[in-house]
């Protein structure tokens, strides 16, 4: 992995961090989700616990697609300890639109997911709700 994919990847975890912490108590169950994550992706446990303590700048991907596939990871991510606090959704909202998704397609994506097994939208589904919104 190269250094740019490796930064890549670091701001990702950085967003899925900061959406962790966004609860006012976070779980081990959030923290086993990003270990998960962070050996799917190549990067070391001690990287990771180093990310806990490093501010970095949002920098969204450039493709839309891959905008929404983070976006999903955040709602994973929120979704893991199976309590949605209110913290959660607007830290979720506010980088929806920093990320240049239209929001009325992330609210659709926070109103539906409960309609699916473990609040995980079908990839197909979410394809499908950010083109109805698209500008």
């Amino acid at each position: 992995m190269n250094e740019k994919e490796k930064d890549e990847k670091r701001q990702l975890l950085s967003q899925l961090i900061k959406m962790a912490q966004a609860e006012d108590n976070s779980k081990s169950i959030e923290f086993e989700f990003l270990v998960l994550l962070v050996t799917q992706m190549g990067i070391s446990k001690t990287e990771l616990i180093e990310l806990f303590e490093q501010y970095i700048e949002l920098n969204p991907p450039k493709l839309e697609h891959e905008r929404i596939l983070q976006f999903q990871r955040l709602v994973l991510m929120m979704n893991a300890d199976n309590i949605i606090d209110e913290n959660e959704l607007s830290y979720l909202r506010q980088l929806g639109i920093r990320m240049g998704l239209h929001p009325m397609a992330s609210e659709e994506v926070l109103r539906i997911m409960n309609d699916f097994p473990n609040k995980i939208v079908p990839a197909e589904k979410l394809i499908e709700i950010f083109k109805t919104f698209h500008n």
